[in-house]
């Protein structure tokens, strides 16, 4: 049982400091298929079983081609029918999805989609584009994938800013060959 909880707590902290970036790693599984403890209690503990397990899993997480995630959020924006389009050009310069349009009489409703990280000046530049005529709220939605394009500056950008080495980790750093 004390094996179990060294590998459960190797398991854990791979999910909370992640492989990429030191963040929250979600959906992965991992099954344990052959585990035979050491004859001796000393080579069993703690100090050897939960690193053994991180390198095992960062191995294997690495070697899956992982993604990073970001929040996106969903956005209602109600404005004059005659905003419509300085609306939506706003949601898609902010790498957003224009999902839906209801018009009602003067007045339109517009939902979409738009990254968290895209909306720290969503009110500057959404109020410059409508002069003042838009109302909007957001909310959660979901987790999406970062474009691969932007991937990798992005888990740069998040190393640098906690202080960790700006390149990755590789999977062969993680794979011990016998």
């Amino acid at each position: 049982q004390e094996s179990l909880d060294s590998i459960r707590a190797g398991f854990v902290d791979v999910m909370i400091t992640g492989a990429l970036a030191h963040e929250y790693t979600r959906g992965v599984k991992v099954i344990l298929h052959h585990f035979v403890p050491h004859e001796d209690p000393a080579h069993r503990t703690y100090a050897q079983l939960m690193p053994a397990t991180r390198r095992a899993i960062l191995g294997a997480i690495l070697s899956a081609d992982p993604v990073l995630l970001e929040p996106m959020l969903g956005i209602e924006v109600k404005c004059p029918v005659d905003m419509i389009g300085a609306v939506a050009s706003v949601i898609s310069s902010k790498r957003g999805k224009t999902l839906n349009i209801v018009q009602k009489e003067t007045m339109a409703i517009i939902e979409g989609e738009i990254p968290a990280s895209e909306t720290f000046d969503l009110s500057e530049v959404m109020r410059g584009a409508t002069a003042g005529k838009a109302i909007w709220n957001t909310h959660f939605k979901c987790w999406s994938p970062v474009p691969s394009s932007m991937m990798m500056s992005v888990i740069r950008e998040i190393r640098k800013r906690k202080g960790l080495p700006e390149e990755p980790p590789r999977a062969e750093e993680f794979i011990d060959k016998e």
